[in-house]
């Protein structure tokens, strides 16, 4: 059940706002309601997407504010082409408005101010203030370190179109659309969209947002508006590391605007003339693409694609089921977490049978041989790394059979055991770890999770040091703990690898970006999804939380999670069906659906799943 809202601005000059709700989505709204008190809301209220907002034009005669507040209303709403919001604006201030150009994400819709005087004269400017912690250009959201925003609206009268009187009007205004938070959330789906790992049959996440409804400027549904997104190419930022196989100039055929699958799932797909001739391996290659990124709406669910020549005939056609092959969750197959128990001997326990049994690993991890710190398991569920427990060692053995402890892969220097050897990490091949000495700082690699260890340079510390590293699964994209001057920050760097002449490969961690900006401190996370974090941090002045964030450091739906007293770690997986653990005061805890925490194990400690 949806609600409809039609707004009539909001501060001095809000005339108020009518609310009904639809009775169902096949019968649709019947009337609108004659009778009842008009609630006064202010824009930003929480991001239902069920809420359809209809933008109201300006009535003759209305005020400099009400047209500062209704344009920045109509802003907000789902209106073709934005025509209504155009109606608060001149002539010449229509051609040159973009609302599609660029949006502006601010923490709460934007305040304006009303200028000092009175309004004798013809030109007046109002100033938009508020808190930036965003923008989205093509797509692609880009979160900030929280600042203020600084925007003006400059309105002129006009002469009145039917030549009686004057108007006031917007003749100059930020390019783009400014929107609240909730605004923004309730309007827009985080999607992502995947890419081929360069060289590799991985498929890589690029999380971007589309409309929730049918896009105001393009026309077209999300379906429609994902698969073009696709057809962009990915982020520059993520550009370097992976490959598509779209050709260049390559869309969705010319009037293309809506795009549903048949009564059997199959959604067919006609594509513009640059993509009508590609080859069989390609085509499959792009509807493998294309299918990952369609399961990313929760409806309609499209079991199958089949891509057309710009004349209708088919060019290929390709299941689920067979794209699912390439999925990230299928690289962390294991529903068991592994730990370190109270002997700091390395365990592992299911995550999901009512009767938790506690099991040990066998091997020198799990059989007494070596006090283990932290662990990590490779994808293959056959071996694991673990540091000692006095962080000076790291060691890889099989978890699955026998065998002594070998020598250590490498050993840290440092004299404090904080500043020594970090929790370990493997992508799908490889095994990762930082050594936190201060006199020899080094972020270290294992090629197949075996020495020697290879050091791996890293852009833009800007003297900070790492303190947890996670690898995602892909292994092109890495989410980095640093810490400098006292303060914890929480980065994504892009893992990039160059294979020279000589067939030796030169790995290399670069352009660090915030992944939660919003936060003040970060003291742990883990990879829980495609392109999402869990992380247990804290925003300024709050207090201790865990929490899901995308790695474009945007919020997710479902970002806040239930209380824990005081969480030293977290685990989880690409697989979000995947439960949720941690280490708190209680324990080792997992998070079940629609409950709350329960406890695992009494003591417990370092909780990962394979990765």
């Amino acid at each position: 059940m949806g609600a409809e809202v039609r707004r009539y601005g909001r501060g001095r000059a809000t005339r108020g706002l009518a609310l009904f709700v639809c009775a169902g989505f096949v019968a649709g709204c019947a009337s609108m309601p004659d009778s009842g008190d008009v609630e006064q809301v202010k824009a930003t209220q929480g991001a239902d997407s069920q809420v359809r907002v209809y933008a109201v034009p300006p009535r003759d005669g209305a005020r400099p504010q009400e047209i500062v507040d209704g344009f920045l209303e109509a802003m907000t709403s789902d209106d073709p082409s934005y025509a209504t919001a155009r109606k608060y604006l001149t002539k010449r201030w229509t051609k040159k408005w973009r609302p599609e150009s660029l949006t502006t994400v601010l923490t709460e819709a934007p305040e304006s101010a009303s200028p000092p005087g009175r309004e004798e004269g013809d030109e007046l400017t109002y100033a938009l203030s508020g808190e930036l912690i965003a923008t989205v250009d093509r797509h692609e959201y880009k979160s900030v370190v929280p600042t203020q925003y600084g925007g003006s609206l400059r309105l002129v009268r006009q002469n009145a179109p039917d030549g009686k009187g004057k108007e006031w009007r917007i003749d100059a205004a930020p390019q783009g659309l400014v929107l609240g938070e909730s605004d923004f959330l309730r309007n827009h789906l985080s999607v992502n969209k995947y890419y081929w790992a360069s060289g590799q049959n991985t498929v890589v996440a690029d999380p971007v947002y589309i409309r929730q409804r049918q896009d105001p400027v393009t026309r077209m549904d999300p379906v429609a508006q994902t698969i073009s997104a696709l057809f962009e190419g990915p982020a520059p930022w993520l550009t370097p590391v992976v490959d598509s196989p779209f050709p260049t100039g390559a869309g969705l055929k010319k009037g293309i605007t809506s795009l549903a699958p048949d009564d059997q799932g199959e959604l067919k797909v006609p594509l513009n003339d640059k993509a009508s001739n590609v080859g069989g391996a390609v085509c499959k290659r792009m509807a493998t693409q294309m299918l990952l990124t369609l399961r990313e709406l929760a409806a309609p669910r499209v079991e199958q694609v089949q891509l057309q020549r710009t004349d209708g005939s088919p060019l290929c056609v390709l299941t689920a089921d067979q794209a699912d092959v390439y999925a990230l969750e299928r690289l962390s197959p294991s529903p068991n977490v592994y730990f370190v128990d109270s002997d700091q001997r390395m365990a592992v326990v299911g995550t999901k049978p009512k009767n938790i049994d506690k099991a040990m690993v066998r091997g020198p991890f799990g059989d007494g041989q070596l006090k283990v710190g932290t662990v990590a398991v490779a994808r293959s569920l056959h071996r694991a790394a673990a540091v000692s427990q006095d962080g000076k060692s790291l060691y890889g053995a099989s978890i699955v059979s026998d065998e002594p402890l070998a020598a250590p892969l490498v050993q840290s220097a440092a004299p404090r055991a904080t500043d020594r050897l970090s929790a370990p990490s493997w992508d799908r091949n490889d095994l990762w770890v930082a050594d936190r000495d201060p006199a020899n700082p080094r972020l270290l690699r294992f090629a197949g999770g075996k020495g020697p260890a290879q050091e791996v340079t890293v852009g833009g510390l800007d003297g900070a040091r790492i303190e947890s590293l996670r690898v995602s699964a892909d292994g092109v994209r890495m989410a980095l703990l640093l810490s400098k001057d006292g303060k914890s920050t929480l980065e994504i760097g892009r893992v990039e690898r160059r294979t020279d002449a000589a067939g030796a490969t030169a790995v290399s961690v670069v352009e660090l970006r915030a992944a939660a900006p919003r936060l003040a401190s970060v003291t742990a996370l883990s990879w829980a999804g495609p392109s999402r974090l869990v992380v247990v941090g804290k925003e300024t002045g709050g207090v201790q939380q865990v929490r899901y964030i995308q790695t474009d450091g945007s919020l997710t739906p479902a970002g806040g999670l239930p209380g824990l007293n005081k969480v030293s770690a977290v685990a989880a997986t690409e697989d979000e069906e995947q439960l949720l653990v941690a280490v708190s005061d209680d324990g080792l805890v997992r998070l079940m659906p629609n409950a709350n925490w329960q406890t695992m194990v009494e003591k417990g400690a370092s909780p990962v799943y394979p990765g």
